[in-house]
């Protein structure tokens, strides 16, 4: 698999609106990063090589919702971490919830199935997704993240993205132990 250098700046091309905002909203808080252009990747599996680049892990991102489609939430785990559903509505108070439908994804955060990531938030201008982040995640120094697509991934300070990042796109994330 192709994994370029890692690079320090931003691209001078994107391949989709979200990605562009993504590296607009970084640059315009500052926020340093680490990228990879890399192959098209499918799994997490398929990410260890660019963990290995990056020195972080790049994190499972899934987007479940409530049964009415009333109440979306943006999950972060670990990339090995298996998602619980009975622990996470215990967790989070909220009832049964199950993957979101691929045009749900697309039409509030502008992301498909394989693709999700913690960033297309910047999407989420009605606010219609609660951000929850596994402990585990939070509690280490370096987040990594795809920009909207499998093509491209970062490395930032956790502390960025949860102090800094998230709620300049309004939305305090939860800290909960999955």
């Amino acid at each position: 698999m192709y994994i370029s250098d890692i690079l320090n700046e931003m691209p001078t091309s994107y391949t989709s609106d979200l990605e562009k905002k993504v590296y607009e909203k970084l640059n315009e808080l500052s926020i340093e990063f680490n990228r990879v252009d890399n192959d098209t990747v499918e799994s997490m599996e398929e990410c260890l090589e660019i963990d290995k680049k990056l020195g972080t892990e790049i994190r499972k991102t899934i987007i479940v919702c409530n049964d009415k489609k009333t109440q979306f939430y943006l999950v972060v785990l670990p990339a090995d971490k298996r998602f619980d559903s009975k622990l996470f509505r215990d967790k989070m108070g909220c009832s049964r919830v199950s993957f979101a439908k691929a045009e749900d994804m697309q039409a509030i955060l502008g992301v498909v199935p394989g693709s999700a990531t913690v960033m297309s938030v910047v999407n989420d201008n009605e606010g219609k997704v609660k951000v929850a982040i596994d402990k585990e995640v939070a509690d280490d120094e370096y987040f990594g993240c795809n920009t909207g697509e499998n093509t491209r991934h970062i490395k930032i300070k956790t502390s960025d993205l949860i102090n800094v990042f998230l709620p300049n796109v309004n939305h305090e994330p939860t800290i909960i132990e999955l």
